[in-house]
């Protein structure tokens, strides 16, 4: 990805002059904002590491394998959150890891382990770069330098059991390369977030990804049968059958650890095949409130759908405003809801018909397949938007969290007051992104002016946030993870003793806590 922006750069766009004026109109916002420095013309800290060190690196992984140039530092930088893009484009010194390695073989990763425990140097994981609560800051904590510890060359689908539906996949596989390795033998994870095209197998994994299929495949933490994981205290191979009685689960202990308790190498998942039939319905409710209700009944009924969610009425007019026409369907009024169905004609009919008749008995109105269409259409695509209107002058950023159906309310309604008053006269969408018996997940997007003090503007608007999600019985992260930006909430989000228990693992898998520093874990 470029290293100051989302994706690949030949996709970026320019806004258009009506929605230029629009954000003149909402936000008074009506300049480009100044250019940041180019690839060439930034200027990172110098490395810390030291040339024995590098050596001893180069021990483990080949000299080839071990980079401190400064290439190599800036597109390990961070993540991809608005504060990360912000501090990129800053002209003053940047942060970045002291060095890159990639080891190839689980006994490289162990080596490399073993010099950065030996010669106190932390180390970050990194799969694509694509975190966006600072999972990937390049942080010494106690340590004299940080390296980055790139697992792209563990990209191999290293087993596809057929019969069970299984398949081990390298951690360091991006979601499209392990769908096309999959589709050759006529199967798919149907694993869809919307960072689908940069993240990676073991990314989804250390953060519990939960992408736009969920409601029909489950997040990705349901998806995991097994793992690998190499940790400075040995190597656990984890999950040994669909299910087990044998005492708590300890693949648990990884999915979520974002890289502070070992490197997940290998994903060993439920696969299915490739669905024959795929069908498209979009949906109109008066009001968030309808909307949600038939959702809930929907998912309550178990109608089957394989995506389902929910836009307010804001999101809805702007996503309007940014197509003139949603291909070719009736104006949408109200909310609008998305659903896709997969499977075989017969399955996909019924679930169809099914979900249709819950939909219409909740208020619902069919908007046929067109607004659906569209909405697929540009999923991947709507970071690049973020990305123009930083250019533009407006900051935009967004967060998520889930609660329970009866608190949804209250939460939205707690969340969406409270970054109102830290950014007075931005706009705050909302919609339901993935839905459960019990309950379902909020996503806020915020669109303000970027003003003088973009960083600290957010800061505040993030922390109001974040205390009106604990305070509405939220939890802190739905989807994104906790990394940096999430750390503050973990004690309330788990209690003391929670806190205490994360930290006596830590401290059994990674005796030197040279994992990933200042993440995660308070």
């Amino acid at each position: 990805m470029k290293w100051d922006a989302w994706g690949d750069p030949a996709l970026a766009k320019e806004l258009s002059a009506d929605i230029k004026g629009l954000l003149a109109a909402a936000l008074g916002v009506t300049g480009d904002a100044a250019p940041g420095p180019s690839a060439d013309e930034v200027v990172l800290h110098p490395s810390r590491i030291s040339a024995e060190d590098l050596d001893a690196l180069a021990g483990a992984v080949g000299e080839a394998h071990v980079s401190a140039a400064d290439a190599d530092r800036l597109p390990r930088a961070g993540g991809k959150s608005t504060p990360d893009l912000l501090r990129r484009r800053s002209c003053d010194p940047q942060d970045a890891p002291d060095a890159v390695v990639l080891p190839g073989t689980e006994q490289e990763v162990a080596a490399v382990l073993a010099v950065c425990a030996e010669r106190r140097i932390a180390v970050v994981p990194f799969g694509g770069g694509t975190s966006v609560v600072g999972g990937l800051d390049p942080e010494r904590g106690a340590f004299g330098s940080v390296v980055s510890l790139d697992l792209r060359r563990f990209d191999q689908l290293l087993d596809l059991d057929e019969t069970s539906g299984e398949a081990v996949l390298g951690a360091g596989l991006t979601g499209p390369a392990a769908e096309a390795l999959l589709a050759e033998r006529g199967w798919e994870l149907g694993h869809y977030p919307q960072s689908f095209r940069y993240a990676t197998i073991g990314g989804f994994a250390a953060t519990r990804s939960s992408g736009q299929d969920s409601a029909g495949y489950g997040r990705f933490d349901e998806m995991v049968r097994g793992l690998r994981a190499v940790t400075p205290a040995g190597v656990l191979d984890l999950g040994r059958a669909p299910a087990s009685a044998a005492g708590p689960d300890l693949r648990q202990l990884f999915l979520g650890s974002e890289g502070t308790l070992g490197v997940i190498t290998a994903v060993r998942l439920r696969v299915h095949p490739l669905p024959a039939v795929k069908a498209y319905e979009a949906w109109s409710f008066p009001d968030f409130a309808t909307g949600t209700a038939a959702l809930r009944a929907v998912e309550q009924q178990g109608t089957g759908p394989t995506v389902i969610r929910l836009s307010d009425e804001a999101e809805t007019m702007i996503n309007l405003a940014m197509t003139e026409q949603i291909g070719g369907a009736p104006a949408v009024t109200g909310c609008l809801a998305v659903t896709v169905f997969e499977g075989s004609a017969a399955q996909v009919a019924a679930r169809q018909q099914l979900t249709r008749d819950v939909l219409l008995a909740a208020g619902g109105s069919s908007l046929g397949e067109g607004p659906a269409h569209a909405w697929e259409h540009g999923r991947f695509n709507a970071p690049y938007l973020r990305d123009s209107l930083l250019s533009a002058g407006a900051l935009c950023e967004t967060l998520e969290t889930a609660a329970s159906w009866s608190r949804l309310p209250a939460l939205r309604t707690a969340v969406t007051e409270a970054l109102t008053a830290a950014l007075p006269g931005s706009l705050v969408l909302c919609h339901i992104s993935h839905v459960y018996p019990t309950g379902a997940s909020l996503y806020f997007t915020v669109v303000a002016a970027l003003g003088e003090d973009p960083l600290a503007r957010w800061g505040t608007a993030k922390r109001a946030a974040g205390d009106a999600i604990l305070g509405a019985g939220g939890t802190i992260s739905h989807h994104h993870a906790v990394g940096a930006d999430h750390r503050p909430w973990m004690s309330d989000e788990i209690g003391e003793l929670g806190v205490r228990v994360l930290r006596a693992v830590k401290a059994e898998l990674d005796p030197a806590g040279i994992l990933n520093p200042g993440k995660l874990i308070p």
